[in-house]
């Protein structure tokens, strides 16, 4: 069978290269043609179609000054959906983009299928018709998803979270603290994970907050991690902290604590096991983190935050009224939005998790809590790919 894969950043290549993985292991012979990263690639044996490094623009100003690239992109992947009628289109994420593509492949009569679907219970909700015209159903990677989704019309699974599998793999074949520091050229020091996001506006926009507060604990070697495909001059613009890449989790794993853009790897640091304060400094005017708030239809931004919730009573009674006050109030990752995100709000956040303690107790707790919630018995990849596989077969 013929599929037509669509990923627009680097998360999206890593979650679709296992599920493509997973499903040559069905359908050895199939053909795949995909927007995507090096990870899809591998998993292929080819080129993407479009490099996500082409791609990943982030935000209406971002997306309007590469406004003729994204158009660009956009008519490359429906003529090659055109030429290639594929048996299914597999949409990762990335929905400004992908749901387009999505009411083109359905105009052709293809069978349209969305892997992490777009955030609508944050946000955009007006979206939910786009989901119920173009798409024929959706692989859920958080739980309560599917009641959401379900709710309005659209059909939905969920399937187990990817980043699950990802980190314990990860973890698994974690070489020790001592050879990670000699691997890096690091000294011996505890480590603080600086992890800014993967997109060129994130780390515009976070890099010099968390430079900032990194530079308020010399007794830490803070670590920047590199996304892939993004060139070191960016980096240097912001920070001479030792950059490294395609080891975040190694890095998160490693570490003492972690300063994390808000994204996939706010979860993927949570499974990993590493303390963090969540950063997203975007436009750092209070007007904006207002409409923020209002646009936003959900008490989080962040996925711990969202899938534990708050902290259970007994989990409550481990923080003290100091660790209320400096910001920890009850959810499982502090966050630190928009005019928040200041070296000294950060750095409040961070010095209250670095020591043992109550902050820092309670984190750790609310990560286990987070983590027996997205548990499955198959793989979130497996599963997709099977049962993508199976639908297909039925026809």
């Amino acid at each position: 069978m013929k599929y037509f894969f669509s990923a627009g950043e680097a998360s999206g290549d890593v979650h679709a290269s296992q599920v493509i993985k997973e499903l040559l292991k069905y359908d050895p012979s199939a053909e795949i043609v995909f927007l995507g990263g090096d990870r899809m690639a591998a998993a292929v044996g080819s080129e993407p179609l479009i490099h996500f490094s082409r791609m990943a623009f982030m935000g209406f100003i971002d997306v309007a000054a590469h406004l003729p690239q994204v158009i660009g992109n956009l008519r490359v992947a429906k003529e090659a959906i055109r030429d290639m009628r594929p048996d299914a289109v597999v949409l990762v994420d990335y929905p400004g983009f992908n749901l387009k593509l999505a009411k083109y492949a359905k105009s052709l009569g293809l069978n349209v299928y969305y892997y992490i679907a777009p955030k609508l219970w944050a946000w955009k909700s007006y979206r939910i018709k786009q989901l119920r015209r173009y798409v024929d159903g959706i692989f859920s990677i958080l739980p309560f998803e599917t009641e959401w989704f379900g709710e309005r019309g659209v059909s939905v699974e969920y399937v187990g979270n990817p980043s699950v599998e990802e980190v314990s793999d990860a973890v698994e074949s974690l070489i020790c603290r001592e050879e990670f520091l000699k691997a890096h050229r690091l000294p011996d020091r505890q480590l603080l994970a600086i992890v800014p996001g993967s997109r060129v506006g994130e780390i515009k926009a976070n890099l010099p907050i968390m430079d900032a507060v990194a530079r308020k604990h010399p007794e830490l070697q803070a670590v920047v991690a590199g996304a892939p495909s993004l060139p070191m001059d960016l980096y240097r613009k912001f920070t001479d902290l030792p950059v490294i890449e395609a080891s975040t989790l190694e890095l998160m794993a490693h570490s003492r604590a972690a300063l994390v853009t808000s994204g996939t790897a706010v979860l993927e640091c949570a499974l990993a096991s590493c303390p963090q304060v969540v950063c997203y400094r975007a436009v750092g005017w209070k007007w904006a983190h207002d409409i923020f708030l209002h646009i936003l239809k959900i008490p989080y931004a962040t996925l711990p935050n969202l899938i534990g919730g708050r902290i259970d009573r007994e989990t409550r009674r481990m923080v003290n009224k100091e660790a209320v006050r400096t910001g920890v109030r009850g959810c499982v990752v502090p966050e630190m939005l928009v005019h928040n995100c200041t070296p000294e709000n950060v750095d409040r956040e961070l010095s209250a998790i670095l020591p043992d303690g109550p902050a820092r107790s309670m984190q750790l707790e609310g990560y286990l809590k987070v983590r027996k919630l997205l548990d499955t018995d198959i793989p979130a990849a497996a599963n997709v790919a099977g049962l993508l596989y199976q639908k297909l077969m039925k026809e």
